[in-house]
């Protein structure tokens, strides 16, 4: 009879994640009890690892600020509608200064006619 179960991906990944942290303390640990041991006294040994924690964490907010203005304006970009052409009335058949055509918004004849039938 087989009774070994499997763990589940959750279960190796919240393992693997409390590996790495509990290393992480003991090489803070190691790092303090180091300054400790080349006579700097313990609490600013102390203080000194919270400055390092306090500019490492400041450096990933920094980039992660702007890796997030980045993105945001690429989707600005991809769904703005800044290159688009502005929705201009459609060119009608109307009478105008040069007779009857198709004029355009602002007066412009835009259909190909003869200057010499107008006459």
């Amino acid at each position: 009879m087989n009774t070994t179960t499997r763990s589940s991906t959750a279960q190796r990944l919240g393992r693997w994640l409390g590996h790495g942290w509990r290393a992480y303390l003991r090489g803070e640990r190691w790092l303090s009890g180091w300054l400790v041991r080349q006579g700097l006294p313990a609490r600013v040994a102390q203080v000194l690892l919270w400055a390092i924690k306090l500019s490492v964490l400041g450096g990933l907010l920094y980039y992660a600020f702007w890796l997030a203005l980045l993105l945001a304006f690429l989707v600005a970009a991809t769904h703005g509608d800044w290159a688009a052409e502005p929705d201009l009335p459609e060119p009608e058949w109307r009478e105008g200064p040069v007779g009857f055509g198709l004029y355009t918004y602002d007066g412009y004849r835009i259909d190909p006619h003869d200057f010499r039938d107008e006459t």
